[in-house]
């Protein structure tokens, strides 16, 4: 019996200790990153408290609209710890989106370290995400005032479907959420990734698979 309470316990301490390690409480008032250093940690080192400045929790910007005028007809602005250092160990992000009228897509992608949760400023976006297997769609159309959550890691997607210009505000969970585009990462990598993978995997010919790789390869 007392081999077994001393192994429960141990094995407690065990997944608490990393519990504490994945998801560290700051230890300070503030650290704020340190972008010119060379110094490699998971994250940014902090800069000196006495070379702190309020411009270091200030970002001016997110009032301007995005070019939308690209392919895609839509533009993404993040404010992340390389735009904000005193976002640094705060685990927070935001992004202003701006989407072209009729057809501004921001495409399938993931943000593999944050969740994110949008909201509608103006105009109207039809948005969804995809769980895991079962790959199981979860849709709804936005208008002003609306708000969705896409849970970290998820693919998940905006496309503005109405007659004006949407412009959205996203709060996302880390100070350098990442992003994974689909598109680009499998049909654009460097290097490529084998036609034959690709052709086999979507089911398509060699020669469309290499048309894409040339279109996301630019």
């Amino acid at each position: 019996m007392a081999s077994n309470t001393w192994f429960l316990l141990t094995l407690l301490a065990f997944v608490f200790s990393q519990a504490i390690a994945s998801y560290p409480s700051p230890l300070q008032d503030f650290c704020v990153a340190d972008n010119t250093s060379q110094v490699l940690v998971n994250g940014i080192v902090c800069k000196n408290s006495n070379d702190v400045k309020p411009e270091d929790f200030f970002f001016s910007g997110l009032d301007k609209a995005g070019d939308t005028s690209g392919k895609l007809g839509s533009s993404v602005n993040l404010v992340n710890v390389q735009k904000l250092a005193g976002l640094n160990t705060l685990g927070i992000s935001i992004a202003r989106l701006d989407f072209a009228p009729y057809g501004g897509l921001n495409p399938p992608h993931i943000h593999p370290r944050a969740t994110e949760v949008l909201t509608v400023l103006e105009g109207t976006l039809y948005v969804g995400l995809v769980t895991s297997n079962p790959n199981k769609l979860f849709a709804k159309v936005l208008n002003k005032g609306d708000v969705y959550v896409f849970p970290q890691g998820l693919i998940h997607f905006q496309f503005n479907i109405g007659p004006v210009p949407t412009v959205a505000i996203a709060g996302l969970g880390s100070q350098n959420p990442g992003v994974f585009t689909m598109a680009n990462a499998v049909f654009g990598s460097n290097a490529s990734i084998s036609d034959d993978v690709l052709a086999k995997a979507f089911q398509l010919d060699k020669k469309t698979v290499d048309r894409l790789q040339a279109q996301f390869s630019t």
